[in-house]
């Protein structure tokens, strides 16, 4: 270990002067390898190192966001995720590819999440664009018998399958409790049910079935990923994702398929995120995370078919494991699902967005807020101060130093790694440097620092884009991209130079530096020797 010397919802600082380009040439500091994305440069220039926030924020695309994507990206906006379950492929490109314009001539660095839809949901679709209320002691038919068009007191189901295994004073629960019904009668695959708890029934409304209290649980030896899901990542894959969000896992092979895969087609960069939605996921857990390269806690499928009192402990438990195993993990669903129609969130709302925070989740996420509500804009602005102010609270607090370390590694390089990068967050929330540098070829010591919550940012150097991609899920990473050199000491000049340049760095500031385990082998090639080290520099 070495130690030497060296105005709007939006604040002003994230709105770039080029903020309104839309088209025409493209400008040189956009691509330019070393430039820090806008949104994190003007936020570091603003707020300095530790005012930076760590808690990334995805953003459903949808109808209602399109037109605001530019802004969104400018509001922190880290990750786009593009549902494919809804919309055509015309909607999905164009959206896509404006995210990819964004990143290439704006300067922002925002990564592509496609989510697969999964054969298993049961859901049921009135006929109508819009909601139906559903009456006290109403009579329905539910019917997967297909029709062109909607009829009174029917729903119809996607699934021929659906009502095997259910008896008649079943309840049959719609979208985890929107409303009740109660079964009557089985008319050969149809079921006619009455409404106990009247309320609103949704298009492509979510079912359940419940007896005595308990889920009834059915297994249609339905796969995973369906044809259209085939599909859809193809199509995906074509339009350049980083992620694919997998819905409806029931175990690890689920996960292990679609790696295989994309390794088959050399697209190992595409990371795959399991969605824990059902009691299946729940079952196989562990495994499942361990799998995966990061975890979507779909709180909203999950509340189907879980009691809702058990959610917020799930919660909890999930994101503990995912940082115990190194896993980026996503709190979505439901955050602030007020603000699809008003502008202000519910003072819960704003507690359940910290609660995610003060548990160190790696993102939380926007789904019918940004996709199809009236101010996405502002739900975002939400999000982001919410979670600078818990992240605030948490380091005043040093809440830090109550994380338990869980060993990952069993071989003794990585055993080194781990325990580099402990000892190495340790320093650092010690001596109150102001950043941590990691320069790194695929992004592991950099996802072994953030596992460890540092209190300072997380700078991370890499020469690989997909890699800079992939790091964009990563609690407390900003990643940059730029040519690594054979030195760590050449690696650190090169970057001091560039954030000076850029006025992000000032004489006296700290750093505490790391060198991935990968770039070592390259720095030590001339050697017969492979080495790793933390440094703490001053700058000059």
């Amino acid at each position: 270990m070495a130690t030497s010397a060296a105005a709007s919802s939006f604040p002003s600082y994230l709105v770039p002067a080029h903020a309104s380009r839309r088209s025409g040439a493209r400008p040189a500091r956009a691509a330019a390898e070393g430039v820090m994305d806008v949104v994190s440069e003007a936020e570091l220039r603003e707020k300095g190192f530790m005012g930076m926030r760590k808690t990334k924020l995805v953003c459903t695309v949808g109808p209602a966001c399109v037109d605001a994507l530019p802004a969104l990206a400018r509001g922190g906006m880290g990750v786009a995720r593009v549902n494919l379950c809804h919309g055509g492929r015309d909607w999905h490109r164009a959206a896509m590819r404006e995210v990819r314009r964004l990143n290439d001539e704006e300067g922002f660095c925002v990564s592509l999440m496609v989510d697969t839809e999964g054969s298993q949901l049961l859901f049921a679709d009135h006929g109508g664009a819009a909601s139906v209320k559903a009456e006290d002691c109403s009579e329905w038919l539910f019917t997967s018998k297909k029709t062109d068009k909607a009829h009174p007191f029917t729903m119809h189901v996607n699934f021929d399958k659906f009502s095997e295994g259910i008896l008649v004073g079943d309840e049959l629960v719609i979208d985890g409790g929107m409303a009740t019904f109660q079964v009557t009668e089985k008319i050969g695959s149809d079921l006619r049910c009455k409404c106990t708890d009247p309320g609103l029934l949704l298009p492509r409304a979510k079912l359940s079935f419940w007896r005595d209290g308990k889920l009834v649980e059915r297994n249609f030896g339905l796969p995973t990923l369906s044809t259209k899901d085939w599909a859809d990542i193809e199509f995906g894959i074509t339009e350049g994702v980083d992620c694919i969000a997998l819905s409806f896992v029931k175990d690890a092979n689920d996960i292990k398929s679609l790696k295989t895969y994309l390794s088959r087609r050399s697209l190992e960069h595409i990371k795959i995120f399991a969605k824990i939605e059902s009691l299946e996921s729940l079952k196989n857990l562990k495994d499942i995370i361990e799998a995966s390269d990061g975890v979507m806690v779909a709180r909203g499928d999950l509340g189907v078919q879980v009691p809702l009192e058990q959610i917020p402990a799930i919660q909890e438990a999930i994101v503990e494991l995912c940082r115990n195993l190194n896993k980026p993990v996503i709190v979505a669903s439901q955050l602030l699902e007020s603000m699809v129609e008003y502008p202000t969130p519910t003072r819960a709302e704003v507690a359940d967005v910290s609660e995610a925070v003060r548990q160190y989740a790696d993102a939380i996420m926007l789904s019918a807020e940004s996709a199809i509500g009236a101010y996405p804009e502002k739900a975002l602005s939400v999000l982001r101060a919410a979670s600078e102010r818990m992240e605030s609270w948490s380091r005043e607090e040093n809440m830090q130093r109550l994380l338990p370390q869980y060993q990952l590694a069993i071989a003794l390089p990585d055993r080194i790694s781990e325990q580099i990068c402990s000892s190495a967050v340790e320093m650092a929330n010690n001596l109150a440097v102001d950043a941590i540098f990691v320069y790194t070829k695929h992004g592991h010591m950099a996802s072994l620092l953030s596992r460890n919550r540092p209190n300072p940012p997380i700078f991370a150097f890499t020469d690989d884009a997909n890699t800079r991609k992939s790091m964009n899920l990563y609690w407390g990473v900003i990643p940059l991209q730029l040519p690594l050199l054979n030195s760590m000491d050449d690696n650190f000049k090169q970057t001091i130079k560039l954030l000076k340049s850029k006025g992000s760095v000032k004489p006296g500031d700290s750093v505490l530096v790391v060198a991935d385990s990968d770039l070592n082998q390259l720095c030590a090639a001339a050697t017969s020797s492979v080495y790793q080290s933390i440094q703490v520099r001053l700058v000059d």
